[in-house]
């Protein structure tokens, strides 16, 4: 999906991404919550159980002794609650008289029930050394009634024991096996353990998909970062919601578009910075240099221009065609003189810095395609097969009107001085975070000794042949001001069949 240099180890750091933490945190608490639960339940939840049956137990109580006293306990009413209260809760119940006759009972096997009754009575009162009660724990002792933790000698099984004495002098015992509450303890927890085990795995599942889709936005907004970071700002975030993510996305937006202008505007400083350094230290170097080459070019001009008019008023030749000829020739020599000035005023302008050059961000491979569209009609004439591969959008930092007026000047100079098969070829290279653009053409190989001074103003390597397109020695060295100014490197490189001329432009697109 990202394309960068660093997105390898963006990957690899993913191991420590949010979704990863939030799924490992969210299945912890998962599991330390259920543990915890199991841990109160085994260790509680048997003691809350014990407190509840002993409520039961006295609530009970309270009913049978409020009947007892009303005289109501055989009646059928008190029948349907006495069942609702064993069944219920799970308690046996036997009320024996003064005469330990048996008044009511919940067990067929009511006996056993009665003799433990009688042992806890007789112990009580100190008839009796029954050593089966030093081993049991009491739970309460009232005044009228004791609650004991029994452990049965036949069975070996605990039971929870109510005994004593109601209002009107009967007798009772409830008995609750202290194993059922053990064992709905331990159904609770191995219940709880499955139940937590299987919703632990399905949060699990459902976290991962809840967490992937919270961190798809932030992994978007993580790679325009990784963009923005190689100054790419084409990257925005797309998404439309409402939610605090959107609205970090819509910052990085904003924030992508004043860093781009930010940019521009430092760039653009910063060439201004290093042109004002430079520039006290040659002005008036330059100044006298561009007065003396100018007053040598515009001699000869100016001379023709004097000697072909005087010809005219003096009617050297009184023949149409020649003073037409006269005339063609002034005005051949008026209109070089006066796209040399154009020239010269450009290049004072560049040099003296007087021109502003303003860095800013275009797609340079649509610019030459524009410009070599516009000259397809002017190399169709001169018999010149023109050259260029497809290349894709190629976005630079430079001043468009600069890079259009040096690369015309690089083409101009091609078709001037193309020969031999009459191919200009045009490349685009990309390499350290920079772009070559080339003009190639076939012909004569520049001298040597000349490679070094063509960039200076009004050297000519063929002056005769300049001399005839109209040339004024004046192009590269506004290709060497431009580039200068941009503070870009540009150069001329000889082969056997023909010479190329280059310049290098900064892209916007850097690698890591």
């Amino acid at each position: 999906m990202w394309v960068w240099g660093t997105n390898s180890k963006w990957r690899i750091n993913m191991k420590y991404s949010i979704r990863r933490q939030f799924a490992l945190i969210f299945g912890l608490l998962m599991a330390g919550t259920i543990l915890l639960c199991w841990f109160i339940n085994n260790t509680f939840l048997e003691k809350y159980y014990l407190n509840n049956k002993q409520k039961v137990m006295l609530s009970a109580y309270q009913l049978i002794n409020r009947v007892s006293n009303e005289g109501t306990i055989g009646s059928e009413d008190f029948d349907i609650e006495f069942q609702k209260i064993c069944g219920k809760n799970n308690i046996n119940i036997i009320l024996l008289d003064a005469a330990t006759r048996t008044i009511k009972t919940s067990m067929n096997e009511y006996e056993i029930l009665s003799r433990q009754l009688l042992d806890y009575l007789f112990s009580k009162d100190g008839n009796t050394a029954d050593q089966r009660l030093t081993a049991d724990r009491v739970l309460s002792n009232e005044e009228n009634y004791e609650m004991w933790i029994h452990t049965d000698e036949r069975t070996q099984l605990e039971y929870v024991d109510m005994w004593g004495v109601l209002d009107n002098g009967n007798l009772f015992l409830f008995r609750s096996p202290l194993e059922g509450i053990r064992e709905s303890v331990d159904l609770a927890n191995r219940f709880l353990a499955y139940v937590g085990t299987g919703a632990a795995i399905f949060s699990a599942l459902i976290i991962l998909l809840v967490s992937r889709k919270v961190t798809e936005p932030i992994m978007e907004l993580t790679a325009i970062s990784e963009r923005m970071k190689h100054l790419d700002f084409d990257a925005k975030y797309t998404k439309s919601s409402k939610t605090e993510i959107a609205l970090l996305g819509q910052n990085i937006n904003e924030l992508s578009e004043t860093l781009e202008a930010t940019i521009s505007e430092l760039k653009n400083a910063n060439n201004e910075l290093m042109r004002d350094i430079e520039k006290k230290n040659k002005t008036d170097e330059m100044r006298k240099e561009f007065l003396s080459n100018v007053s040598h070019e515009l001699k000869t001009p100016i001379a023709l221009i004097q000697g072909y008019a005087e010809g005219l008023k003096e009617d050297i030749n009184d023949d149409a065609e020649s003073r037409d000829f006269y005339c063609e020739v002034i005005m051949d020599e008026a209109a070089k003189m006066n796209q040399m000035v154009k020239k010269l005023l450009t290049l004072n302008q560049l040099e003296f810095g007087n021109n502003t050059v303003t860095m800013e961000r275009f797609d340079v491979t649509a610019l030459i395609r524009n410009y070599l569209q516009s000259a397809e009609i002017l190399c169709t004439q001169k018999q010149i097969r023109l050259q260029m591969e497809e290349y894709p959008p190629i976005n630079v930092w430079a001043d468009e009107f600069m890079v259009e007026e040096a690369f015309g000047n690089y083409f101009s100079n091609a078709i001037n001085h193309v020969a031999g098969n009459r191919v200009i070829d045009v490349k685009l290279a990309l390499k350290d975070e920079k772009v070559r653009i080339s003009v190639f053409n076939t012909g004569e190989p520049i001298p040597q000794e000349s490679c070094s001074r063509i960039w200076e103003k009004f050297y000519k390597v063929d002056k005769a042949r300049t001399r005839e397109y109209g040339g004024s020695g004046v192009g590269l060295s506004i290709v060497k001001a431009s580039m200068e100014a941009m503070n870009q490197e540009y150069g001329v490189i000889n082969y056997d069949n023909g010479v190329e001329f280059w310049f290098e432009l900064e892209t916007s697109e850097r690698k890591a």
